[in-house]
């Protein structure tokens, strides 16, 4: 399940054989980092990105950041070595490339140590098929979009064409009370075109988004934070609906709308997200 309180708005891509991105990262406003064996590393680095990173993460503290390792995918030559180094290590998360069903969330639930959890890459045609049986996997806290290789899988272009496989991953996670991130922007030097993604996806309903480049950070905090108004409404609705109750009354009313309880828990939520974003900024 979820930690409702635990921010996902901005999911850094770190390549793992690049020591200077690794030690920057340190330091980087991010929530959570997802260091990458798979597509960010070239295939004469593998051995030597795995071997650096496992190191890094035993002996550095990247704080209240969620550590997220991208293992390469089984039918790899790396992959089965990468599961078994990253098992003993337990980063906080394992990230499964291109994962199709449950029986390789399952395997690997049975190997985990520690509170280290799974997390999918929801990025070909069958694994957005067999989402809800994924999500319901054992040890699953996280989807992750993969929306360059779903594109190149479907034969779309533009991202009106992957909207139904983001909607039902995201209801299959939220079926399952996990966390849901959005896919990459690829024009990490358009800042405009990232804002306007960013809040498509945080309508929809992502916790945040992945990103490629730190230059993207400030934006997806920004865009998937509760804005002033809404932490402003969200006090006042539970503010009211506890006088209410206080009343004998089972719903309040607060900007001439009835609040009722569901509303109070996306309102509490809401002010707990950001109250560990702040924690997290003051960290």
């Amino acid at each position: 399940m979820q930690n409702v309180a635990q921010p996902y708005r901005s999911v850094l891509y770190i390549p793992g054989s690049k020591t200077r991105a690794l030690e920057k990262a340190q330091s980087l406003p991010v929530d959570a980092i997802i260091f990458d064996l798979e597509d960010a590393v070239s295939p004469d680095e593998k051995i030597a990105a795995r071997e650096l990173l496992a190191q890094t993460l035993r002996d550095t503290d990247y704080g209240p950041r969620k550590c997220i390792v991208r293992v390469n995918g089984g039918d790899t030559q790396w992959g089965a070595e990468d599961l078994a180094t990253f098992v003993e290590v337990a980063p906080d998360a394992i990230l499964l490339p291109k994962v199709e069903d449950p029986k390789v969330v399952s395997d690997l639930a049975k190997r985990l140590k520690g509170n280290t959890t799974i997390w999918a890459m929801m990025e070909t045609p069958r694994g957005i098929l067999n989402a809800a049986t994924i999500a319901a996997a054992p040890k699953v806290e996280g989807f992750v979009m993969g929306t360059n290789d779903l594109a190149k899988d479907l034969g779309s272009r533009g991202r009106d064409a992957m909207r139904t496989s983001l909607q039902m991953c995201l209801l299959a996670a939220r079926a399952e009370g996990l966390v849901c991130v959005d896919g990459v922007y690829n024009a990490f030097k358009d800042e405009d075109g990232l804002r306007v993604e960013c809040e498509e996806g945080r309508d929809m309903g992502f916790d945040g988004k992945t990103l490629i480049h730190p230059a993207q950070i400030g934006t997806a905090n920004t865009v998937f934070a509760p804005s002033e108004d809404d932490l402003d409404l969200a006090r006042r609705q539970v503010a009211a609906f506890e006088q209410a109750k206080a009343e004998g009354q089972g719903v309040a009313v607060v900007d001439g709308k009835i609040v009722e309880n569901l509303h109070v828990e996306t309102a509490t939520r809401l002010l707990a997200k950001a109250n560990a974003i702040n924690l997290l900024e003051g960290a």
